[in-house]
C-alpha cells in the first residue's frame, strides 16, 4: 500500500493502463492530477487551448491505436474539448478525458461554485461512449480501469472520468502499483453467420470490400481475403491503407465508382458506408436498408449498427478475426474472375486521370506524395487540399497514416491533431495541411510545437477565404459572399515569433526542396502556400459523383 492523493491514484491508474503521455493544461480542481504526473515523470505536453489537449490525445490515438489521454479543469475547461470529444466520438479513437468537479457538497446545487455545470458527467455522456465519475477514492483504480476499458472495448471512442476538488485532494493508501484493466471478451463469432456469409461470397461474381476504422487492425486479414476473392478494396476516409492503393486491388473512391454499377456484393469491414450510400447516393434521405445497389454484408464489433444500418446479412465480430474465417472458409469454394485485375487497373488509371483536373491541389499533393516516406503521416483539414485527398488524391499506403477527423466535419481539427501524431510517433515525418480559415483556430499552438520541439511540419494553404463556402456562396447565392473571405496574417513572420522555422513557396515546384529540407530537420516548420482566392478547382463532383466519369 501506498499513501498519495486520489488525484494521484489517478495518475497511478492512467500509467498501469499504459498511459505515458498527457496532454494538458493545470487548474485550481486538477492539481493532484497533476502532482501525480509530476511524480511520475510522464511526458506532459502543455497546449495553450483545452481544445488542442484533446485533438492531441485523438491524433495520439488515431495514430498507434493506443488510448491517447489529456486532463483539463471542469466546466468551461472540459467544455472547451466537446468540439474534439465528438471528433473523436466519429473518427473511432479512443480517448480518456480526466477532469475535476466542484467540491462534493455543491454537486448539483447550482450554487455558483468555480466551474459549476448543472450535470457536468450527463452532457459529456450525450456526446461520447461514457463518463465516469469517482466518488470513493477507493474506487478509483476500478473506475479508472472500467474507463480505459469502455475507450477501447468495442467501437473505440471517448469517456471522461471527474473527481471533485475536496476528493482529488484527499490523502488515503492505495494499492501500488495500480492493477492494470483486462479487456472485456470480443463477441463470439456466429458460425451459422460466416456459414451465410460464405454461401453469399462463393456466388458473387463482382464482389468489393470497403474498409473503416474498424479494419486498421486487420490490414494483413483483409488483403488475404481480397487476394483470394480478386476483388477490389476501397475506403473513404478512416479505412485508407488498409489495403495500400498502391496495391493491385487497393483503390481510391473515385476509382471504386467506376466498378461501383456493376458489383453484385458490398462487404463492409467495420466501416458506416457513407460513401455507396450517402455519397453515392441521396445524402438528404436516411435509408434504414438500402434501396438499391449490391446485396450487402457487414462485419462490425457493434451491434448498433447493424440496426443503424440494416445489411443483407450482418457478422458481429472483430474484423480481423471474421476476415481470416471467411478466407479460410472460402479456400475451396471460389473461383474468381481473372478479367476482374484489368477492370481494377483501369478504373484506377480512369480516376487518376480525371482527378488531375482538381488544380492546383493535385500537383501541391503529387509533391506532397512524392517526398514524404511510405510510413509517414498526413493529417488533412477541412479544406480544398483536405477534400481532394477524401477521394484519393493523395495515396495512402499503410493503415493509420491517413488521420481524418470523420463525419463530424470538425474544421480546425488537423494542426492539433497532428501535433498529437507527431508526440506519438518522433520517429516519423508527419505532415498537416491546413486552410488558413482552419489553421486559425489553432494557430496558438505554434508555441506548443516550439516549446516541446514538436518536429511537425505544417502546410497553411493561404487563400484569404474559407474556400468551400465562398465557392458555394459563388455558385448559389449570387456571388453574395457573406462571411467567406478572410483578411490573414502574414504566416511566415507569425510563425518566425513563435520560434517556428517558416518558408512561403507559391508553386509546387518550389514547395518540393522547401518540404524536403522540413521533413529532413525534424524541427518545427512551417511552409505558407500562397494562393489566389476562388483559384482552385472543385473537387465535390468527385466526392458527390452522379454516376461513373464516363457518364458524368
Amino acid at each position: 500500500m501506498k499513501l498519495m492523493t486520489a488525484g494521484e491514484a489517478m495518475i497511478e491508474s492512467a500509467v498501469a493502463n499504459g498511459v505515458d503521455t498527457v496532454f494538458g493544461i493545470p487548474g485550481a480542481q486538477i492539481y493532484p492530477l497533476f502532482d501525480g504526473i509530476y511524480k511520475h515523470d510522464l511526458n506532459l505536453i502543455v497546449p495553450r487551448h483545452e481544445q488542442s489537449a484533446a485533438y492531441m490525445a485523438m491524433g495520439y490515438a488515431k495514430s498507434t491505436g493506443k488510448t491517447g489521454t489529456f486532463a483539463v479543469v471542469p466546466g468551461p475547461g472540459i467544455l472547451n474539448t466537446t468540439a474534439a470529444l465528438c471528433t473523436a466520438m466519429g473518427n473511432c479513437s479512443p480517448v480518456v478525458g480526466l477532469t475535476g468537479q466542484v467540491p462534493t457538497p455543491f454537486v448539483g446545487k447550482g450554487r455558483g461554485h468555480l466551474h459549476e455545470l448543472k450535470d457536468q458527467a450527463g452532457t459529456l455522456r450525450s456526446i461520447t461512449k461514457d463518463a465516469f465519475t469517482i466518488d470513493d477514492p477507493a474506487q478509483t483504480a476500478e473506475v479508472m480501469n472500467r474507463a480505459f476499458d469502455t475507450a477501447q472495448s468495442g467501437r473505440p471512442g471517448p469517456v471522461t472520468v471527474e473527481m471533485c476538488w475536496d476528493t482529488m485532494a484527499t490523502e488515503g493508501t492505495f494499492a501500488a502499483p495500480a492493477s492494470a484493466s483486462t479487456r472485456m471478451p470480443e463477441p463470439d463469432i456466429s458460425p451459422d453467420s460466416i456459414k451465410s456469409a460464405v454461401d453469399m461470397i462463393a456466388k458473387a461474381r463482382k464482389p468489393m470490400l470497403m474498409c473503416g476504422a474498424g479494419a486498421l487492425h486487420a490490414s494483413e486479414e483483409v488483403t488475404a481475403l481480397a487476394e483470394l476473392l480478386n476483388a477490389p478494396v476501397t475506403a473513404f476516409r478512416s479505412g485508407r491503407g488498409v489495403v495500400s492503393e498502391d496495391h493491385p486491388l487497393g483503390l481510391s473512391a473515385v476509382a471504386a465508382r467506376q466498378l461501383w454499377d456493376d458489383c453484385d456484393l458490398l462487404i463492409g469491414i467495420g466501416s458506416r458506408l457513407e460513401m455507396p450510400y450517402l455519397r453515392w447516393g441521396n445524402y438528404m434521405q436516411y435509408e434504414r436498408r438500402p434501396s438499391s445497389g449490391p446485396r450487402l454484408i457487414r462485419i462490425d464489433i457493434d451491434p448498433d449498427q447493424m440496426e443503424i444500418f440494416a445489411p443483407d446479412l450482418g457478422i458481429l465480430g472483430d474484423a480481423a478475426q471474421v476476415c481470416r474465417a471467411l478466407h479460410d472458409q472460402l479456400l475451396d469454394k471460389v473461383s474468381p474472375d481473372p478479367d476482374r485485375t484489368e477492370q481494377i487497373a483501369t478504373a484506377k488509371a480512369r480516376a487518376w486521370s480525371a482527378l488531375q483536373g482538381v488544380q492546383p491541389q493535385m500537383a501541391y499533393l503529387d509533391v506532397i506524395r512524392q517526398v514524404l516516406p511510405r510510413d509517414g503521416f498526413y493529417v488533412p483539414e477541412l479544406s480544398q487540399m483536405g477534400f481532394t485527398t477524401w477521394v484519393g488524391g493523395l495515396p495512402v499506403y499503410q493503415p493509420r497514416t491517413y488521420v481524418e477527423g470523420g463525419y463530424q466535419g470538425t474544421l480546425g481539427y488537423g494542426f492539433p491533431t497532428a501535433l498529437g501524431v507527431k508526440v506519438a510517433n518522433p520517429d516519423r515525418a508527419v505532415v498537416s495541411v491546413s486552410g488558413d480559415g482552419g489553421f486559425m483556430f489553432g494557430v496558438q499552438e505554434l508555441m506548443t510545437a516550439a516549446e516541446f520541439n514538436i518536429g511537425l511540419v505544417s502546410i497553411v494553404v493561404n487563400n484569404h477565404s474559407y474556400g468551400n463556402v465562398r465557392r458555394d456562396q459563388q455558385q448559389g447565392f449570387g456571388s453574395r459572399f457573406s462571411g467567406s473571405e478572410l483578411k490573414t496574417p502574414d504566416f511566415v513572420k507569425l510563425a518566425e515569433s513563435f520560434g517556428v522555422q517558416a518558408y512561403r513557396v507559391d508553386s509546387p515546384q518550389a514547395l518540393k526542396p522547401v518540404l524536403e529540407k522540413c521533413i529532413a530537420l525534424d524541427e518545427p516548420c512551417l511552409i505558407e502556400i500562397q494562393s489566389e482566392r476562388g483559384l482552385e478547382s472543385s473537387p465535390w463532383p468527385f466526392i458527390h459523383p452522379q454516376g461513373p466519369l464516363e457518364s458524368a
